[in-house]
Order: structure tokens, then C-alpha cells, then sequence
């Protein structure tokens, strides 16, 4: 079985949490490490995990989420958080109002019961005007901007003005999930962004007939714009040992060590350089 030591895990969910995780940070850590990751950014979907990720050493990286909680679009957030360390600000993804309207899809059972209010990114094909801020202070603090779960047309508009904006580092999360609407046109927009695209675990468990999995998008995207993010957590699917050895010896065929060394390891080391 291939192990890749020294991973980079661009998606970590831990509780406390709203949602039902299978372990605590300081566990989490022990379990990543288990499974060969050096270091993993940690997302809770209620907000800041920057003061966690500070509890948890140096091979823990804090961002923020823009969802209600936090205010939405926060300057003052994305401030702080990046203060405290944070180095990743991701989009609504609960308050996503693509999220509200597919809540009941079965790739976003692991939110069921959790519901957050509404916070619109673009309107009428523009970004709102509450969030030219927020995007100054992610450009500001050298940040990664991340799609969350706006859709990907929202995204490509979202990323365009960020980087007219100075704002220099993308991630698109999970793409393959339906309700994001991927099509095959975005792989050129995004290229031209020089956007990541998030592969990973549950990604690939959870993408649609339609959306792209780990083998689709190394076959059509630069392999240094991939990202390797697990996304796992959730208690309803395997723990990140588990999840991220079964990934990493399935797709090792395809892959290969070089491909897998640049998107589990080197492509995040760069982002969060």
C-alpha cells in the first residue's frame, strides 16, 4: 500500500462542531498523522478555527468562514482571523444561498440539521458591493480565497474581481458536488485565474454523474493547480486515516508518485507559503 509521508491536507473538519465529527482537535492531529499528513488546514463551517489551529501548534492551519455566524461579509473577520494566523477565508457555504436551495441533496446530508441565514455573494452576474472589502483584506493579508459552496459561476465571478482586486491565491472546493453546477467550460476560466482545484476524498465519494472526480480533473488540469483537501471529519464517512489511505492506494495507479507528491504535498506547501 502506498503512504505519502508529509501530506498536505487542504480541508479538516474537527469538533466542536455543529456537526457530528469523529474526533476532537487534539485527536484529529493524532489521526492525520497516522495517516502520513504533516499539516491540514482546519474548516468549521461556524466561523474562525485560527484560535484552534493556534492550540494545535504549527501543523495546524486556521482560516475563516463567511457564513452568517461571522457576520457574512466581514471585514473585521477576515482581519482578525488573519491576525491570529488564519491563512485560508472561504466563501458562504451553509449561508451559501446555493447550499440553502439544495439542502436537501443527499452530497449535503453531512449539514442536515444545521441552517444557517442567507449570505448572498453575487447578484445579477456581480459581486455584491459588501464584499469589495472583505476581498481587500484577503488581498491585504496575502490570504487563499476558497469557492465554499457558492456555485462555480459564482466562483469564476467571485475570483475575477478578487484578483483585480490584488488578491493572488484560489481554491475551488469540491467541484464534482451537483449542486455547484460544474461544467467543463470553468476548467479553462479557472485555469486562466490560476485557481487550485480541490481534489480529495469525499469530493470524489460525494461528486455527481456529471461532476468531476480525482481522475477526470488530473486528466484535464495542469497537475500543479490540484490541491489535495480530504474533507473528511463528518462522522457519517471513514476516519482520515482510513479515508485518506484508501484514497491515496486507489488513485495511485493513476497518478504515480510524482503526481501524487505535487498534489498532496507540493502544491499545498506553495498556497499556504
Amino acid at each position: 500500500m502506498t503512504v505519502i509521508d508529509g501530506i498536505v491536507d487542504f480541508h479538516v473538519h474537527s469538533a466542536p462542531s455543529l456537526a457530528p465529527r469523529h474526533s476532537h482537535d487534539p485527536d484529529t492531529l493524532v489521526e492525520a498523522k497516522a495517516a502520513g499528513v504533516s499539516k491540514f488546514v482546519l474548516k468549521a463551517h461556524e466561523g474562525s478555527s485560527a484560535e484552534r489551529a493556534a492550540l494545535l501548534g504549527d501543523d495546524t492551519i486556521g482560516g475563516v468562514v463567511l457564513n452568517s455566524p461571522v457576520g457574512g461579509a466581514n471585514p473585521d473577520a477576515v482581519a482578525v482571523a488573519a491576525a491570529l494566523g488564519a491563512r485560508v477565508v472561504w466563501l458562504p457555504t451553509i449561508s451559501s444561498p446555493a447550499h440553502i436551495a439544495a439542502s436537501s441533496n443527499p452530497e449535503l446530508s453531512p449539514h442536515r440539521g444545521i441552517a444557517f441565514r442567507a449570505v448572498p455573494v453575487v447578484d445579477d452576474g456581480k459581486v455584491r458591493p459588501e464584499w469589495l472589502d472583505v476581498l481587500d483584506e484577503v488581498a491585504r493579508n496575502d490570504m487563499v480565497l476558497a469557492s465554499g459552496h457558492v456555485t462555480m459561476d459564482e466562483a469564476v465571478v467571485a475570483f475575477e474581481l478578487a484578483r483585480k482586486r490584488g488578491v493572488q491565491r484560489f481554491v475551488v472546493n469540491h467541484p464534482g458536488m451537483a449542486f455547484l453546477n460544474w461544467r467543463d467550460e470553468h476548467l479553462e476560466q479557472f485555469r486562466a485565474l490560476g485557481a487550485h482545484l480541490e481534489i480529495g476524498v469525499l469530493a470524489d465519494i460525494l461528486a455527481s454523474e456529471a461532476g468531476p472526480r480525482t481522475e477526470d480533473l488530473m486528466a484535464s488540469y495542469p497537475h500543479e493547480l490540484l490541491v489535495f483537501g480530504s474533507d473528511l471529519g463528518h462522522r457519517d464517512y471513514p476516519p482520515i486515516a482510513e479515508g485518506i489511505r484508501a484514497w491515496v492506494e486507489r488513485l495511485d495507479p493513476v497518478l504515480g508518485d510524482t503526481g501524487l507528491e505535487m498534489v498532496a504535498r507540493i502544491s499545498a506547501e506553495a498556497m499556504l507559503a
